[in-house]
């Protein structure tokens, strides 16, 4: 039985060697247009994915394949109706990064209030060595406790980022227009949220209600000095609007997907004048090594058990 990935390079360090007991794999660390996938898969069994697309042409032109396994939760990337009209299984995996994004909604909420990178660079420009004191306060940290925290989709992310912000002493709101409705917190109508919480996470997926969710005329109500955190997905925010906007207000933004990923060559968001309101990370937030693990060892389960079950 012969296994495919066609884009390792996105499961970071993973060791495959695991995955050897169910015959030969041939691991790609990326895969870059249509051609090279078909010739890739021709006489592939099974294939594992999580950007690459499987649509009907490559199903098609890939005769043997018989699973195919989404190292990722999403399945846009692949023609499920039309896989399983050929009787080829897809399995995917949930949940595996829940605590890795949480995590990193914090490191960037906590980068902007206590001004970690500013701080880091003023030390190592030897600043710090200058002082007349033995502290410094040409920056002013703020606390979490006391502010709102409004949080956009209420799903698992969500909820656990509500539960810890709640435990450092925020007020939490949230807004979904998903069934996520929760007695726990107050929930607010989008623009009631976007005008009165000095923190907004967004922890919703990207579908026809939330695509260009804030554009211009929503993120104008953000107030000054309010931290904007966009770890769900690209597209949610006008990035566009979003760099017009962070020019107009002292609005601090923390990024960890775009729109196009990876980023695009002369992305407005790069012109910003101030670019300490600015922190992007590389759609990273998911990929912890203890998420990548429990991702892997999902995806090694769904193998196991398509074999068990006899294929």
């Amino acid at each position: 039985m012969k296994l495919v990935c066609l884009d390792a390079a996105t499961l970071g360090n993973y060791d495959f060697s695991v995955f050897e007991k169910f015959g030969e794999i041939k691991l790609y660390g990326t895969t870059k247009n249509k051609e090279q996938t078909i010739e890739r898969l021709k006489d592939a069994d099974i294939v594992m994915t999580n950007k690459v697309v499987i649509d009907k042409e490559i199903i098609d032109a890939s005769f043997n394949l018989k699973l195919i396994l989404e190292t990722a939760t999403g399945l846009n990337n692949i023609d499920v109706d039309y896989a399983r009209e050929k009787n080829i299984v897809v399995k995917n995996v949930a949940g595996y990064s829940t605590m890795s994004v949480v995590q990193h909604t914090f490191a960037l909420i906590f980068a902007f209030l206590n001004h970690i990178p500013y701080y880091d660079q003023w030390v190592k420009n030897e600043k710090w060595c200058k002082s007349p004191i033995f502290t410094d306060f040409s920056r002013i940290l703020t606390s979490i406790e006391g502010k709102k925290h409004g949080i956009i989709g209420l799903g698992s992310i969500g909820k656990e980022v509500a539960k810890i912000s709640k435990a450092f002493g925020a007020k939490i709101y949230y807004s979904t227009s998903g069934a996520n409705a929760n007695s726990e917190f107050e929930r607010l109508e989008l623009d009631e949220l976007l005008k009165n919480c000095d923190i907004i996470s967004i922890h919703a997926p990207l579908n026809d209600q939330t695509m260009n969710l804030l554009n211009l005329e929503k993120l104008e109500l953000l107030k000054d000095d309010a931290i904007l955190i966009n770890v769900g997905r690209g597209g949610i925010i006008n990035e566009l609007d979003l760099a017009k906007v962070m020019d107009q207000k002292n609005i601090k933004v923390g990024l960890d997907v775009l729109e196009k990923e990876p980023m695009l060559e002369n992305h407005p968001l790069l012109k910003i004048k101030n670019k300490d309101n600015l922190i992007i990370t590389p759609h990273v937030a998911w990929a912890s090594k203890e998420a990548i693990n429990i991702l892997m060892n999902k995806v090694y389960e769904n193998l196991n058990e398509w074999i068990k079950n006899g294929k």
